[in-house]
């Protein structure tokens, strides 16, 4: 493949390159040049017309359906469904049937990332089938490619196999992912717990269980002296707890859920059931909170939270209807809508690109001459309205079909491919 991106503004925070304006010239994969007035023969010309370029985004903690639940997502439908929302590499939740924890399962998916636009980038599970009890081998998971470890969905309720697994993976220096969430203290909660649970007459989930929980795993990270990654924190507290653990100079690092960044429960009135989410929606200073933690660096990362569900898991009410909504393609325009006047476009990057990569390990993205081509494509200024032909995933369970969103995907490149929006 031979690729011309023109009049593109790059955008890489460590890179000479970032905030210029230039082409892009790429050839069977790699960057053969940056520079001004490129032309190449026979090659493909995308005219960027200022949009911008950055190093290939990534998401951690997308859940893919395969093995097990096809019917909901599979890598096809996830790899579409990534490219749309700008993604080149998505890091894969282990809860599956069979669940990643072991290496078989671990070089299943690695094997299906082969001459894929996306790169699928394996988690392996914390305890034998995300149930919490037994512990898995991984350091076989990481030698045959696991990238982290995490129970994904199931919180690890046990303070001892939570200390064991800081404790295992640190010889190796890995992370354990863990998203705080103490299900003792939230019995059948079904959305946040404040004003509106108390209107709706509904039992809520209150922040406290997902402060207690992070507290313990922050304590658990110092004595072990291991990587720990609060995975889609959601109040205010929580983010003060990454502040301080980060002060102490602790191997802490967090993640925000797009819809967590845009959305609060006021939106839940009318009881839809694709706004019921885990971590759930949460209060206005929370969102407020949120959003100050990524613009001063507490909170590393944004992720989609992607979660496929059928309509027979969904669509009921409300208090029957699981957690969690599809991510993949409006992440980038719904969290941009709500930061774009508290973050650079830079820092932006940096939570979708930069770090995510330095959390769990992988190589620093690079955007130069003779470095692959890992590139998203992307205009920040485009406001667009959200509808159900951009859903490329196999499940529909979004509430933003209708929304206007800022910020659209363009095109992504990786792996030799090239992959343009239409329109």
């Amino acid at each position: 493949m031979q690729l011309l991106i023109k009049n593109a503004t790059l955008v890489h925070p460590v890179s000479q390159h970032d905030g210029t304006t230039a082409d892009i010239f790429i050839k069977n994969g790699k960057i053969e040049n940056i520079g001004t007035g490129l032309t190449a023969a026979g090659a493909t010309v995308f005219d960027a017309k200022g949009a911008c370029v950055s190093p290939g985004w990534l998401d951690l903690g997308t859940l893919v359906g395969d093995p097990g639940f096809e019917h909901r997502e599979d890598f096809a439908s996830v790899e579409k469904a990534a490219a749309a929302g700008g993604y080149t590499a998505i890091a894969c939740l282990p809860n599956t049937a069979p669940a990643t924890h072991s290496k078989s399962e671990v070089q299943y998916v690695r094997s299906m990332a082969k001459g894929s636009l996306v790169d699928f980038l394996p988690i392996g599970a914390v305890s034998h089938d995300c149930l919490g009890k037994d512990l898995t081998e991984m350091y076989d998971m990481q030698a045959a490619g696991a990238v982290a470890f995490s129970d994904g969905k199931k919180s690890v309720q046990d303070s001892g196999l939570m200390l064991r697994a800081l404790q295992y993976v640190k010889p190796f220096n890995g992370v354990i992912l863990n998203r705080p969430h103490d299900r003792t203290m939230a019995p059948g909660g079904q959305l946040h717990e404040g004003l509106m649970s108390t209107s709706l007459g509904m039992k809520g989930i209150p922040a406290l269980a997902e402060e207690v929980m992070l507290r313990r795993d922050i304590y658990l990270a110092e004595y072990t002296g291991s990587r720990l990654h609060a995975l889609n924190i959601s109040t205010a507290g929580s983010v003060e707890l990454v502040r301080d653990a980060k002060a102490r100079g602790l191997q802490v690092t967090a993640s925000v859920a797009a819809m967590n960044i845009a959305c609060d429960d006021h939106l839940l009135h009318d009881f839809d059931p694709n706004f019921k989410v885990m971590p759930p929606i949460r209060e206005q200073s929370d969102f407020e909170a949120l959003r100050a933690g990524l613009a001063d660096g507490t909170i590393d990362c944004i992720t989609s939270n992607h979660t496929p569900l059928d309509p027979e898991a969904k669509n009921l009410e409300f208090p029957f209807a699981d957690f969690g909504a599809i991510g993949l393609e409006t992440a980038f325009g719904l969290s941009w809508m709500h930061l774009a006047n508290s973050l650079t476009v830079s820092q932006l990057v940096e939570c979708l690109a930069i770090a995510p990569r330095k959390i769990l390990g992988l190589p620093e993205a690079k955007l130069g001459p003779g470095m692959d081509a890992n590139l998203t494509i992307f205009d920040p200024k485009q406001e667009w309205s959200f509808s159900k032909k951009d859903i490329f995933s196999k499940s529909k369970n979004t509430p933003f079909v209708g929304w206007r969103l800022k910020g659209r995907v363009l095109g992504v490149v990786n792996k030799g491919r090239f992959w343009r929006a239409e329109g």
